[in-house]
């Protein structure tokens, strides 16, 4: 596949990795869904740390 289309393996074994579904919890999770889930979980703990100060 890599030398029909001009690819670098490399490439292709990185959108294997990210296409790859990923078990958590009994759900089928991407690994682009797991980064957006992390970035959220960090906003939500900015904020909720950034709440806790006020009260």
């Amino acid at each position: 596949m890599a030398e029909e289309f001009g690819l670098s393996k490399d490439s292709i074994a990185i959108w294997v990795k990210q296409a790859t579904p990923i078990m958590i919890k009994g759900q089928s999770k991407t690994l682009k869904d797991v980064k957006q889930l992390e970035k959220r979980l960090a906003i939500l703990e900015e904020e909720n740390e950034i709440l806790s100060r006020i009260a």
